[in-house]
């Protein structure tokens, strides 16, 4: 950690009393002279990781300090309100003569009950959130070394990018088609973007040799998947499964075949298609790609917008399409509001189409002949899903936790207040009994349940008697 340069004096003194001139060190290193040895130490990284790791296992240590010492003042709590218990029960009788002790003892049990249930609560809050943050850790994890791996293996080993591509499309589908089962979102499995990512398996496991196969997913990843991550916001967040898959879905295509098109080494072997390809031709790239397109959004609309039409009518299911219409906030949400409902669909659809063409145009006339203008193109995109991601963390983490600070705050507010009524507060200690109970505020008619409050407890009473007792004890004086 360096500090800031003092100014540069004339002279310098040693240790005899003697002075140096200004150029007893030289200039460049006159301005990192310290004079504590506590700044040297602050300088070593050891000393940070070691502060790191202690001041975590401080803090540990202080919260299981802090849990045993709020155990220890509940027990404390709990004896103290037996012995209250016991005490109003010998002391407190109804006028008729009777002790009231099966309406206190009720009252208590119903109380018992009550933090019972709110321990309980609170227990299982605190292990599902204990898991969460386990799953959370390890999905951090193998985010973390998942882009770590990749870069590495684009750096090194380029040829092996489409087998990565493979291996993980195979692992995280069938785990988000699974997640999406669960939650009844299913019908977001019908989307282009996992039409397109099977296409591509597809290609480069059954048909490398296909040119028109090659120009469709070269121009549709590059075009509607790559897009993607702007107009749906996909975020780099590592601790989150769900947004790591969202991202991977549409950002390792294009990464895989700009490395085909441009990185790989002897790819016409492997992907013989290339031999064909040299140069793209704008026309029936845009041609084959469209015709892959349709192909889709019909299937799209006779299985899901047609034959799915009662259960997405009764929101039983959830697609794209009424998720994006039901957004009053985005602007595709407030342009398919202005169309009447008959024509809603159409106008969606021609609008996804005119958007995927478009989307395509920098991959037909820029992208595929340019090497530098590809990888720029997937820094962009990569940087606007880390660019999500910090405001993600930023914003949302930051209004979770100025919630969670809020309801912190109400919870102690309220648990003070409880403290303030139903804490025995004792008033001057003297030989009668009868003053301790009667200084008691959990005595109070407002404190105890409606069967008790109707009973008329001999509170006044014993107070009027003592204080009777004490003026006739000062007249007699």
């Amino acid at each position: 950690m360096a500090t800031r340069p003092s100014p540069p004096s004339p002279t310098r003194s040693d240790s005899t009393g003697g002075t140096h001139p200004k150029g007893y060190f030289s200039v460049p290193f006159e301005r990192f002279v310290r004079d504590e040895l506590s700044e040297y130490a602050s300088g070593f990284t050891l000393l940070d990781t070691m502060e790191t790791y202690f001041d975590s296992r401080l803090d540990l240590l202080q919260r299981n300090f802090v849990k045993q010492s709020d155990r220890i003042k509940m027990k404390a709590d709990q004896a103290l309100q037996d012995l209250l218990k016991r005490d109003i029960i010998k002391q407190v009788k109804s006028p008729s003569g009777e002790v009231i002790a099966d309406n206190l003892e009720r009252e208590m049990q119903r109380f018992k009950l009550k933090v019972s249930q709110r321990m309980t609560k609170l227990t299982a809050s605190w292990q599902s959130a204990k898991t969460v943050r386990t799953r959370e850790k390890v999905t951090f994890f193998v985010g973390v070394m998942s882009l770590l791996f990749t870069a590495l293996m684009f750096g090194n080993y380029p040829k092996y990018i489409h087998i990565t591509y493979t291996v993980a499309a195979l692992t995280l589908l069938p785990i988000r088609a699974y997640y999406y089962k669960k939650r009844a979102w299913h019908y977001f499995l019908f989307d282009l973007c996992y039409y397109c990512n099977i296409l591509n398996i597809v290609y480069l496991w059954l048909m490398p040799d296909s040119p028109a196969m090659f120009l469709a997913c070269y121009c549709l990843s590059h075009g509607s998947l790559a897009s993607a991550v702007i107009t749906w916001r996909n975020s780099l967040v590592f601790h989150d499964w769900d947004k790591v898959t969202s991202l991977f879905i549409h950002v390792y295509p294009p990464l895989t075949f700009t490395v085909i098109g441009h990185y790989y080494p002897g790819a016409e072997k492997r992907f013989p298609a290339l031999t064909e390809l040299p140069h793209m031709q704008p026309f029936r790239a845009l041609l084959l790609s469209s015709i892959i397109y349709l192909i889709w959004q019909l299937l799209y609309w006779k299985f899901v917008l047609i034959n799915r039409r009662k259960k997405i009518e009764s929101g039983q299911r959830t697609t794209s399409f009424s998720f994006l219409l039901n957004d009053k906030r985005g602007v595709i949400g407030r342009a398919l509001a202005t169309v009447p409902p008959q024509f809603r669909e159409l106008a969606f659809m021609t609008g996804q189409f005119a958007y995927a063409v478009i989307t395509e145009l920098p991959a037909v006339f820029l992208l595929y002949d340019s090497p530098a203008w590809s990888g720029a193109f997937l820094l962009f995109i990569f940087a606007v899903s880390v660019w999500n991601g910090g405001g993600f963390y930023i914003e949302v983490f930051g209004r979770k936790f100025e919630k969670e600070l809020e309801a912190l705050r109400k919870e102690l507010a309220e648990a003070t207040s409880r403290s303030g009524r139903s804490s025995p507060t004792f008033g001057p200690q003297s030989d009668d009994d009868l003053s301790t109970i009667a200084a008691s505020p959990a005595l109070s008619s407002k404190n105890l349940s409606p069967s008790i409050s109707n009973i008329d407890l001999p509170m006044e009473t014993i107070s009027n008697q003592a204080a009777a007792e004490t003026d006739d004890t000062r007249k007699d004086r």
